[in-house]
């Protein structure tokens, strides 16, 4: 452990009053920043939040209050090489990985040193997007631990559109030049505002999300490498294996968004189908970020979430001597 985490709220994004936090050291002595938020009353268990590539702790502020006003424990951190954990490279404006596998060693470190002793069972993952794609594609680890999982668009596969880059990604990674930033990861310019950003059309969160890496410019990257392209790319042509869906055993509910243009919705709703305990849900002119989403979009999301866990995570019940609401 080190010195406690730092958590970089706004006026537009508050923490969490229940918010604490600290460090991991990972294998090759990296920091890893994590959070937890209770609720005020009785947990119904834990939800471990994967988030996505580019994303920090700060951006989920809202999504962990409404976790916790929904009673359920929330943990989250950030993935190594991004948010407020420590960097892969030299260069902290890149976001790079060698191997998706690293992630996995960061939800198995996580979940044993914290969630385990800290945290209340049963647990759940919500992943969005990148934590999608590390969800499903090591799931065969997590028989025993995880007793649901819900999924935001995840990464199954890229539309059309990015397998050009993903092709070069490939080629680069294979000459020695992995570590070359091959996108420039835009939050600012023409093309990428509040009305025709392809992440959401809530222009209060957009903004609010925009203004959290302007206050802190250090939690994000502005590029990521042909080798960090090339590691995901691996890890979602995995998923189109059938022996592989064969071992996707623990529940799971993907959430997709009608108007995406970050992920392959398609290829999704195909590997919740093929899968034995799959299910898919679409929600139609949705952007790809569905919980910085506007409520129209968010709202019926957390809805689905939480009826989806209900049979593992019931309410807790009212305290001894506590009186049941009147009937109407």
């Amino acid at each position: 452990m080190n010195q406690p985490a730092m958590f970089h709220a706004t006026p537009d994004n508050p923490a969490p009053s229940a918010l604490s936090g600290d460090y991991l050291i990972t294998s090759n002595g990296r920091r890893l920043r994590y959070a937890i938020t209770r609720p005020s009353g009785p947990s119904r268990g834990t939800v471990l939040i994967l988030p996505g590539r580019n994303e920090c702790i700060e951006k989920y502020f809202e999504t962990l209050r409404d976790l916790n006003e929904r009673s359920f424990t929330a943990l989250i951190f950030d993935w190594r090489g991004q948010g407020g954990s420590d960097r892969i490279l030299k260069n902290p404006a890149k976001g790079h990985i060698t191997s998706l596998s690293h992630y996995y060693a960061d939800i198995d470190m996580v979940f044993r040193n914290v969630a385990l002793p800290d945290c209340p069972g049963p647990y759940v993952i919500l992943g969005h997007s990148l934590g999608g794609l590390a969800a499903l594609r090591f799931m065969p680890r997590f028989q025993n631990r995880i007793e649901r999982i819900v999924l935001s668009a995840p990464l199954v596969a890229l539309p059309a559109h990015g397998r050009p880059i993903a092709t070069l990604a490939a080629a680069l990674r294979y000459t020695g030049l992995g570590r070359l930033a091959i996108r420039r990861l835009r939050r600012h310019g023409p093309g990428w505002n509040a009305a025709t950003n392809p992440l959401t059309s809530d222009p209060v969160r957009f903004a609010r999300n925009d203004a959290i890496i302007r206050a802190a410019p250090q939690l994000g990257v502005t590029s990521l490498t042909a080798g960090w392209l090339h590691a995901a790319c691996r890890a979602m042509r995995r998923l189109e294996d059938t022996d592989f869906i064969a071992q996707l055993h623990i529940p799971t509910l993907i959430v997709t968004a009608g108007a995406d243009r970050v992920v392959d919705c398609a290829a999704a709703e195909r590997l919740a189908w093929r899968m034995r305990s799959g299910h898919a849900l679409s929600l139609p002119h949705a952007r790809h970020e569905l919980l910085q989403e506007k409520d129209l979009y968010r709202a019926p999301f957390l809805a689905a979430f939480e009826a989806f866990v209900e049979g593992v995570m019931p309410l807790p019940e009212p305290a001894a001597g506590t009186l049941p609401e009147p009937a109407i």
